[in-house]
C-alpha cells in the first residue's frame, strides 16, 4: 500500500514543493533536497527544477534569502550537469547555505573497481540515465571543485585510485542517500555492487 506521503510527493509533486518552498517555517531548520524525483523524506522541502533551477540564482532568491539554509541534500543530480554548470550549481548552494551549513552531495564514483558498475554510469553508458550523465566525478575531481568555491570537504564514501574503499560514519537524518554501501539493497551480502562517492561540503 502506497502511503499518503508517497502519494503526494509523486503524483502531486510539483504543487506539493510549491507548497512546501511557498510556507515553509524560515525560524525551523532549513533543510532542501535537489532533485527530489519521487521520494518523500519528512522534514524536507522537496525539490526538482519545475519548482527550482539550481543553476538560477534568481530561482533560490524567490524562497531563501542568502546564509538562511541549514542542510542541502542531492543524490546523482551533479553527474547530470556541465563541469561549468556543476560549479555554477555549487556556487549557489554554497551562496544559499547559512555559514557552516552542509551540502550532501552523492553522485556516481569514477574510481570504481567494477568495469560494469563503470560501464553504466559513465556518460553515455548503458544504465538508467546515463544517457543523460556529463562528467564522471571521482573524489579528487568533486574535491578539488568544492574546495574552490569555499567549501571544506568531507568524503564519507568513495574508492580511491588503488580501488580501495573508504567510508566514514554518517548520518541518514541528516540526509539519506539510497545508492550507499549500508542502504542500497544490491549491497546486502557483503559485496560493494553499487556505491556512490558521498561528500559532505560545509560552507566556511
Amino acid at each position: 500500500m502506497i502511503s499518503t506521503e508517497k502519494l503526494i510527493a509523486g503524483f502531486l509533486k510539483k504543487p506539493y514543493s510549491q507548497f512546501q518552498l511557498s510556507t515553509y517555517d524560515p525560524t525551523q531548520p532549513v533543510r532542501l533536497v535537489i532533485g527530489s524525483g519521487y521520494s518523500f523524506l519528512k522534514g524536507w522541502i522537496l525539490t526538482d527544477i519545475e519548482t527550482l533551477n539550481i543553476l538560477k540564482k534568481e530561482d533560490w532568491a524567490v524562497y531563501f534569502p542568502e546564509n538562511t539554509v541549514d542542510r542541502i541534500l542531492a543524490e546523482h543530480v551533479w553527474e547530470h550537469f556541465t563541469e561549468a554548470e556543476g560549479k555554477l550549481a555549487f556556487t549557489n548552494c554554497h551562496t544559499f547555505l547559512k555559514p557552516g551549513g552542509v551540502l550532501r552531495v552523492a553522485v556516481p564514483d569514477g574510481f570504481h573497481p567494477d568495469p560494469d558498475y563503470i560501464n553504466n554510469v559513465k556518460p553515455g553508458g548503458t544504465g538508467d540515465g546515463a544517457d543523460d550523465h556529463k562528467i564522471l566525478y571521482n573524489y579528487r575531481l568533486m574535491g578539488a571543485f568544492l574546495e574552490e568555491i569555499g567549501f571544506k570537504v568531507h568524503a564519507l564514501e568513495y574508492f580511491d585510485e588503488n580501488g580501495q574503499f573508504h567510508k566514514a560514519s554518517w548520518s541518514p537524518e541528516d540526509g539519506m542517500v539510497r545508492r550507499s554501501a549500508d542502504h542500497d539493497p544490491r549491497n546486502q551480502d557483503g559485496q560493494l555492487r553499487y556505491t556512490s562517492l558521498l561528500i559532505d561540503a560545509e560552507k566556511r
